[in-house]
C-alpha cells in the first residue's frame, strides 16, 4: 500500500469529526468536466467569457443567452455519484464524517446518501422566480427552451451563486462552524483559487488537515498531508 494512503487510513481511524472541503475535481470522475482544466468550462470558446455569462448582471441583461449556455455547457444527464462521493458517504453514515462542504452545485453528493452537505454555490437542481422567489421544478429551466418564466412575470433563474452575488450566510457560518470543530479536515479536488471559498480552510486549526488533489495548491505547504492523485481512486482505497 501507498505510503500516503496508509497515513491517510491512520488519519481517518483515528478521527470521529471529519469534515470533507471539496471542489470541481470532485465530480470529474462522474464525467462533468471542471472549470479551469485544458477541457474546461473556462477554456471552451463562446460568445462571452463564461465568467460574464454566469454573472448576475449578464443575467439578468441577457437572458436568452445565458440559457443557451446554461443549458449545453452547465446541464449533464445521467451523470452519477463516483468512488468519492460513495465513500464519503459510508464515513458519514459510520459517525466519522459530520458534514460535506461543497463548491459543487451537481448534488451528486447527495445523491450518493451523504445527507449533511454545505452547499456553498448552491444547486442546479433547484430552481426559482427572480422575481417573487416562488420554487419550480429546476426541469422546466434545465431542459425547457428559452427563458422560463414564473406566472408572475418573472424570470425563473437556477438556485445557484452567480458572479457579482454573495454566498449564503447562513451557509457559510454553518461551513465556518462545521471546520472550527473539526478534528480532521480532509480538502479535495479544489485548487483553492476562488474565494470567499477557499478562504475556510483558514478557520481549521487542528493538525490533520490532508489536501487531495491533481495539481499543486497554495496550501501544500501548511497541510500534514498532500496527495497528488485522483481523489475517486484514494477515497476507493480508505
Amino acid at each position: 500500500m501507498d505510503e500516503n494512503i496508509r497515513k491517510l487510513k491512520e488519519l481517518v481511524s483515528q478521527s470521529d469529526n471529519i469534515v470533507f472541503f471539496g471542489g470541481a475535481g470532485v465530480s470529474t470522475e462522474s464525467g462533468i468536466p471542471d472549470f479551469r482544466s485544458v477541457d474546461g468550462l473556462y477554456n471552451q470558446k463562446w460568445s462571452y467569457p463564461p465568467e460574464t455569462i454566469l454573472s448576475h448582471s449578464f443575467f439578468e441583461r441577457c437572458p436568452e443567452e445565458y440559457y443557451r449556455f446554461h443549458r449545453e455547457k452547465l446541464v449533464i444527464d445521467g451523470v452519477k455519484p463516483n468512488r468519492a462521493h460513495l465513500r464519503l458517504a459510508e464515513l458519514e453514515k459510520e459517525g466519522k464524517l459530520r458534514a460535506v462542504v461543497t463548491q459543487n452545485i451537481d448534488g451528486l453528493h447527495q445523491a450518493a446518501g451523504s445527507e449533511n452537505v454545505l452547499e456553498l454555490h448552491g444547486s442546479i437542481l433547484r430552481a426559482y422566480c427572480s422575481k417573487c422567489r416562488k420554487p419550480y421544478s429546476a426541469d422546466v429551466m434545465n431542459h425547457g427552451e428559452g427563458v422560463p418564466r414564473c406566472s408572475c412575470g418573472g424570470v425563473i433563474r437556477p438556485d445557484i451563486v452567480l458572479y457579482e452575488e454573495p454566498l449564503d450566510e447562513d451557509i457559510m457560518t454553518r461551513a465556518i462552524r462545521c471546520i472550527r470543530k473539526a478534528d480532521m479536515l480532509i480538502v479535495g479536488g479544489t485548487s483553492l483559487n476562488v474565494y470567499p471559498a477557499a478562504g475556510l480552510i483558514n478557520y481549521y486549526t487542528g493538525n490533520k488537515l490532508v489536501l487531495i488533489n491533481l495539481s499543486r495548491t497554495e496550501y501544500d505547504r501548511y497541510a500534514d498531508l498532500v496527495i497528488h492523485e485522483k481523489i475517486g481512486e484514494v477515497f476507493s482505497q480508505i
